[in-house]
């Protein structure tokens, strides 16, 4: 018998089951520039304080899910929990207390959006969006992989006791935080999804080479994550990096974007959200099918919404033509 996750059999995860996932795009730059949200630090996990904010946060999920009954594939619930861990919580004002009700009630979100729609989109999976504990874009001082697990296990035990299908780490910079997270998801026995970001020149922001990485990971773990993703980069930033290939590009099932070609620093210093051409990047993860085979699950991150969610599944999962190279 498959092994139980939350309802859901380890079967059903994405790089297992058959066909495509999709997922949401930016949320946090969605909703602060296309819905005029306030997000201070950008953490999204605020608007669970009241029934207005819950409402947005709905609104913007069911905009991807109705993506994802329109083309007839699985949806990632990816909570909106990518800053609440207890350093950033700290800095907002809130307790450890705060900080377990606000991703438990995240959890809940999640699972009371998959009960409206499940019938009509399925698999639809429920995942623990876990952050790093310092800035996305600069690794900072680094923890030893026993110090980022001791650190993320708090928001990890909370999904497991929530009852999620997986955890998703978003945004990793550098190895040590990556296996930590990896450990802490390990020990409750809830699965785990790793997802570095990278630099123009498809290195981590540490300088480490992305497939070093991965494989770093694994030996650690004993390849204990489902699959390894790449987020916050436009394709143009990897795409030659996956093409000089090796075993580990195998192990990336999942992308999530962003929408512009600008690098991390240059997206830091933007008073104005780049949303890049929707289309335009639909063809780009058509492109990477290629020199990704398991790719499954697609997504997006900064610049992207429902419309970019929109093109990625047209261009991968109906088919279109290649763009020439």
């Amino acid at each position: 018998m498959d092994h139980q996750v939350s309802g859901v059999a380890k079967t059903q995860l994405p790089t297992i089951a058959d066909g495509f996932f999709l997922s949401d795009g930016g949320i946090e730059t969605t909703l602060i520039f296309q819905d005029g949200v306030d997000l201070p630090l950008f953490a999204a996990f605020v608007l669970l304080d009241d029934d207005e904010g819950r409402a947005k946060l709905s609104e913007y999920f069911e905009r991807h899910i109705t993506v994802a009954r329109n083309h007839g594939l699985g949806f990632i619930l990816e909570s909106p929990t990518w800053r609440a861990s207890r350093d950033w919580g700290a800095q907002l004002g809130r307790s450890e207390a705060d900080i377990a009700k606000a991703n438990s009630e995240a959890i809940y979100l999640m699972r009371t959006l998959r009960n409206r729609h499940e019938s009509a989109v399925s698999p639809l999976l429920i995942s623990g969006c876990v952050g790093p504990r310092g800035d996305g874009y600069v690794p900072g001082e680094l923890m030893t992989k026993d110090e980022a697990q001791a650190y993320h296990s708090f928001q990890i035990n909370t999904f497991a006791d929530a009852g999620v299908d997986m955890v998703t780490a978003i945004t990793m910079n550098n190895t040590p935080e990556a296996l930590g997270i990896a450990l802490a998801a390990k020990g409750v026995d809830v699965p785990v999804v790793i997802a570095f970001t990278v630099e123009t020149d498809g290195r981590l922001p540490t300088g480490q080479d992305l497939g070093e990485a991965i494989r770093e990971v694994d030996a650690a773990t004993g390849g204990y994550p489902t699959y390894f993703m790449v987020n916050c980069a436009h394709p143009d930033h990897f795409e030659d990096v996956l093409r000089q290939g090796g075993d580990w590009v195998g192990r990336i099932g999942g992308v999530r974007a962003n929408a512009s070609r600008m690098s991390h620093a240059e997206l830091d210093e933007s008073e104005v959200l780049d949303d890049g051409d929707p289309v335009e990047l639909g063809q780009d993860y058509r492109r990477l099918l290629r020199v990704l085979p398991n790719l499954r699950v697609l997504g997006g991150c900064c610049g992207t919404d429902h419309r970019h969610v929109d093109a990625m599944g047209h261009a991968c999962a109906q088919g279109q033509t290649v763009a020439a190279e």
